[in-house]
């Protein structure tokens, strides 16, 4: 559900971030703030027609249960601001799941505890006495997070006028384990046993809990699930429900939903899904069977008792291959034979390189296994972690502040020696000291400004690292230069504990007098910011490289990478080399990290016809994009129908997203069902129906169009347009590659959706969508697998100004990626590279805007 789950104030080690660029801004103001006179829901990038609240911060959708011809979609809301915290219940209803009619807050966070996710329920006969059999209750079933220790218990509130009102259960929590890490119940009515049937999660354990109750407030343990499948993150947001497999009603198989974070199948957050059996106490999953890997040549084993002629720097890789783990290492699996390259020697504090000699690349893929931190390469990254020359404006090395005047409390007395108590891992500072205002947690505030100085070079260089709350937001951490007194330059941290270079170019300032301020003034998730070594210099400071990774090394550049899973049993990996047959290059095992998991390991590459899987492409996904989580299901809904939606965002970079007074939207509701493709059951999903309802008159059309190795943009009525809803048909011919573009326009930006015949893979490139380096790991291509039927590519794409959502085939291969185009980008265009296709029909419709 959060950055603040696992630790009311920390991440786990299993959900640190790489830190990335910082966030720099040359006003006072946030980027893209919104003027105060632009009307609601008129905002540059506001959804059209996905649920977000009119302002402040949102994510899990809770709650989802049908009542009285509404659907009640609850949420997890911050009242107070537009980052995460103070988590409490939004409310919203719809008769048609796609207009919305946002209500008072739900259920309040208070002095004793936060509201995390849940479900709920109709209690039609009125088993737990809150109302009556004439007027049953809702009853709201969630996760109590307390304030004090940070423990999650499983509470109850009810409401007997159609959710306007709630009241708390005074008999709270009716689940207690003890736990740091139980959260998100959902449930249901089981009709076969006449009870309450809970789905429940162990997070940190990678768990599912069933639990059985007749009366919602005393509940039995039926059994676990769990690990299985993708387990890089923790496991949150579970759900458990029945679908009749190709619409046979003899043929019912129950799907476990279990949303992970991080550990993706494009990168952090994302709907897991398990199809099985369930019997009323037990799942079971279906049989997948084993995984045998592509065979092919061996390039390195690690097997001799040296690297041979691989070249280590550093100390972090030892005089040779390891046999399991080292010295102070837990358990290492998931390697061949009886050695690897494992970087732990002298523990999470040594750094290294270690490299192959150069080759001919002659083969399709590059297999390997890989283990270790994830903290993935950085382009752009040095290895050099030497400061440039230049005058130091504050170091924290002296024990005091000096000259600088402190106001609050965050800044304690003295700057700090690391990491303070609670706090995950500081690292990447220079020295043994920097300012750090995480002193007695986030709920800390306060200020740190330097004396004024002239700026006589052309850049301010300094190492930053903690909360995403830029300067100009409602509560920033951030770092500030001020010049007659105003805010000229800022950064801020980018939710991470490791330090990393910021630099502002100053050169028009020359010969003025500033200061340096230090703002932390946010007691949410994240909600401190990490600084040393600010300078004065001529010379940019270059961002240090902090990855756990292996990288192939072309022409110099790394042109593909990889990187652990915070685990130490190692994973298949694979390296698609086809793009640079007959070309000179090298593999490369990086660790330049020092933080939690700051090692990697890897074993057995090998040269192989067809790309080995891993776990996590080997599991089952709701969604293949970045922005699909805390994916649920609505109870109750009519016609037996399962409709699911998901918080249209990621935690790599939730918070960070140019997004305001709002933060965080939803997906548009999916219906579910179950289909065999390619002989296994799978989970499939389409917009809901009545999203049509949207649909302007007259659609732009085409049919018939071949193209070859050319872009064509469409014309017509729909044919561009910020909101868009696209129906087309393809059939494959020898292109490499073939789609649509959509968003396309000023310098040119663009929203590539295509099909790779090579690898018969739906994709979604949103490298040129627009703003996105807000976080590094924003832009990127997300691919979902996906086989042509009858040599023809079926599409259905939903555009709005801030996302898009790609259904391929019958809705077995579905991509949602947030993009923040510019709003004069609406062009719509379809494509063919490398040969010809034939767009056989296309459709697209303008759609209109739910708020209006």
């Amino acid at each position: 559900m959060s950055p603040a789950r696992v630790s009311r104030h920390a991440r786990t080690r299993m959900m640190a971030a790489v830190a990335t660029v910082c966030a720099l801004s040359a006003a006072p103001l946030a980027p893209h703030a919104v003027a105060a006179d632009t009307p609601p829901y008129t905002e540059t990038y506001r959804p059209q027609f996905h649920f977000t609240p009119e302002k402040n911060w949102m994510n899990d959708p809770n709650g989802l249960v049908y009542y009285k011809g509404e659907y009640h979609l609850f949420y997890q809301y911050n009242p107070n601001g537009n980052s995460w915290g103070d988590m409490s219940w939004g409310h919203a209803v719809s008769k048609d799941l796609v207009h919305w009619e946002e209500l008072p807050l739900a259920l309040s966070h208070d002095d004793e505890e936060m509201v995390f996710s849940g479900g709920a329920v109709v209690d039609w006969n009125n088993t737990t006495g809150f109302g009556t059999k004439k007027n049953p209750p809702m009853v709201a079933i969630y996760t109590s997070a307390y304030n004090n220790g940070g423990k999650q218990a499983q509470s109850l509130a009810y409401s007997t006028d159609r959710g306007r009102t709630w009241t708390k259960y005074e008999g709270n929590p009716v689940i207690d384990i003890g736990s740091t890490n139980f959260r998100d119940p959902k449930v249901q009515w089981y009709e076969p046993t006449k009870s309450w049937l809970m789905t429940v999660s162990l997070s940190a354990e990678h768990k599912v809990r069933f639990y059985s109750s007749k009366n919602l407030k005393d509940w039995e343990l039926q059994s676990e699930f769990g690990p299985q499948g993708a387990t890089g993150g923790v496991w949150e947001c579970p759900d458990l429900f029945p679908l009749a497999v190709d619409g046979d009603k003899k043929n019912i198989k129950w799907v476990l939903v279990v949303n992970i974070n991080p550990g993706g199948i494009a990168g952090g957050s994302a709907a897991q899904y398990f199809v099985g059996d369930f019997d009323g106490k037990k799942f079971t999953p279906d049989d997948k069977g084993t995984y045998t890997p592509p065979t092919g040549t061996v390039v390195q084993d690690f097997e001799g008792a040296g690297f041979g002629d691989w070249t280590a720097t550093g100390a972090a890789f030892g005089p040779g291959p390891a046999a399991g783990a080292v010295d102070g290492q837990g358990t290492v699996s998931g390697f061949d034979g009886k050695g690897l390259a494992n970087s732990f020697h002298g523990g999470d504090g040594a750094t290294g390189t270690l490299t192959s000699p150069e080759f001919t690349v002659d083969s399709p893929y590059l297999n390997f296994r890989i283990g270790g931190g994830r903290h993935p390469h950085e382009a752009g990254t040095v290895m050099d972690r030497t400061p440039p020359e230049g005058t130091v404006l504050a170091d924290f090395e002296g024990g005091t502040y000096g000259d600088w005047t402190k106001t609050g409390d965050a800044f304690g007395t003295a700057p700090a020696a690391g990491t303070l108590p609670g706090q995950q891992q500081v690292s990447g500072f220079l020295g043994d000291g920097l300012a750090n205002t995480f002193l007695n947690g986030d709920s800390t505030t306060g200020t740190l400004t330097s004396p004024e100085f002239t700026v006589d070079k052309k850049h301010i260089n300094f190492l930053i690292g903690g909360g995403n709350h830029p300067a100009g937001s409602a509560d920033p951490t951030a770092v500030e230069l001020l010049v007659d007194g105003r805010v000229v330059r800022s950064a801020t941290g980018k939710d991470a504990e490791a330090l990393n270079w910021a630099s502002w170019d100053v050169s028009d300032l020359a010969g003025k007098q500033a200061r340096i301020r230090i703002v932390d003034d946010n007691t949410g998730g994240w909600g401190h910011v990490n600084v040393d070594h600010i300078m004065l210099s001529d010379s940019q400071a270059q961002r240090v490289s902090q990855e756990t990774s292996v990288n192939l090394i072309v022409d110099g550049k790394v042109v593909r990478s990889a990187t652990g899973a915070d685990s130490e049993t190692l994973d298949w990996a694979s390296f698609d080399l086809r793009p640079y047959v007959g070309k000179k290059a090298q593999i490369q095992v990086v660790d330049m990290n020092t933080a939690g998991w700051g090692h990697v390991m890897a074993d057995q590459f090998t040269a192989a016809g067809k790309p080995a899987k891993s776990v996590v492409q080997r599991a089952d996904w709701a969604d293949y994009g970045k922005d699909y989580y805390a994916a649920v299901s609505w109870e109750n809904a009519p016609g037996g129908k399962r409709y699911m939606i998901g918080w249209m965002n990621n935690w790599d970079y939730g918070q960070s997203v140019p997004t305001s007074p709002w933060r965080g939207a939803q997906s548009i509701p999916r219906e579910m069902a179950l289909r065999t493709v390619d002989g296994r059951t799978r989970l499939t999903s389409k917009p809901v129906g009545s999203l049509e309802s949207l649909r302007q008159k007259r659609p732009a059309t085409a049919s018939g169009v071949t193209l070859k190795s050319t872009s064509k943009p469409l014309t017509g009525p729909g044919a561009k347009g910020k909101a868009l809803d696209i129906e087309a048909t393809f059939s494959l011919k020898d292109a490499d590659r073939f789609g649509l573009k959509v968003r396309t326009g000023a310098g040119g930006e663009e929203t590539v959706i295509g099909y790779d015949t090579t690898t018969q893979e739906l994709y979604v490139d949103r490298t040129r969508s627009g703003t996105g380096d807000f976080h590094s790991t924003f832009p990127g291509v997300q691919t979902a697998p996906l086989k042509a039927e009858n040599g023809k590519v079926k599409l259905r794409v939903l555009v709005d100004w801030s996302s898009v959502e790609v259904f391929g085939g019958d809705g077995e291969a579905v991509i949602t990626d947030q993009i923040f185009p510019d709003p004069s980008s609406t062009g719509v265009e379809v494509f063919a590279e490398g040969g010809t296709a034939t767009l056989d029909a296309l459709r697209a419709w303008q759609l209109g805007s739910v708020w209006r």
